[in-house]
């Protein structure tokens, strides 16, 4: 128990002990000691358990208010972990389309004398970009021969492939990232049945 709490019931029992005294002194005053002595009683007795009364409901709003509290302070703390945690994916999502439109790049030129040094200065571009990326936590989905996997991946076509088991992953159209532990765009890929 608080001393706060300790002190008022102190006050309490020192209260209800004069008003037994004064009770006591006005008894002997009057002459008529049983009917006073009777009533003061039970009027100390009420003041006592009303006060009491008044003492654990405010123990029990303190201790809802010191739970609600620390279940607060527990959020709070909670929504800051995961905001440095996460701090980066707002960067990762305005970026994607830009390693995606990279990737479209990269793939789709032909190589030839004059290409071949545009294309090793966009790869090598690319590489920085993504060593970037995975330093701060961004990882590369793994898509083609894996099995599909519905929290990572996102199937848009089917295929029957004999070459491939069933439930596995044939061809991948959009690279899927993940931030940590979370997916910031799943894999667009094509499912053997």
């Amino acid at each position: 128990m608080s001393e706060k709490n300790q002190d008022n019931i102190e006050e309490i029992f020192d209260e209800a002990e004069e008003n037994k005294m004064n009770d006591t002194a006005s008894e002997e005053t009057t002459g008529t000691s049983e009917p006073v002595e009777e009533a003061s009683e039970n009027e100390g007795d009420s003041k006592v358990a009303e006060l009491e009364k008044k003492l654990q409901e405010a123990e029990a709003k303190y201790v809802r208010l010191y739970a609600d509290f620390d279940n607060y302070r527990r959020r709070v703390k909670l929504d800051a972990e995961a905001a440095q945690k996460y701090r980066a994916q707002s960067l990762v999502t305005n970026l994607l389309p830009a390693l995606d439109n990279f990737d479209r790049a990269i793939n789709s030129t032909t190589e030839t004398d004059e290409t071949k040094p545009l294309l090793q200065g966009m790869n090598m571009v690319l590489t920085s970009i993504l060593s970037a990326l995975k330093e701060e936590g961004v990882e590369v989905i793994e898509s083609v021969g894996q099995e599909f996997d519905p929290h990572v991946h996102q199937a848009i076509m089917q295929d029957n492939n004999e070459e491939y088991g069933s439930n596995i992953i044939v061809e991948e159209f959009q690279k899927g990232y993940k931030l940590k532990d979370r997916v910031i765009r799943p894999s667009m890929v094509k499912v053997n049945q």
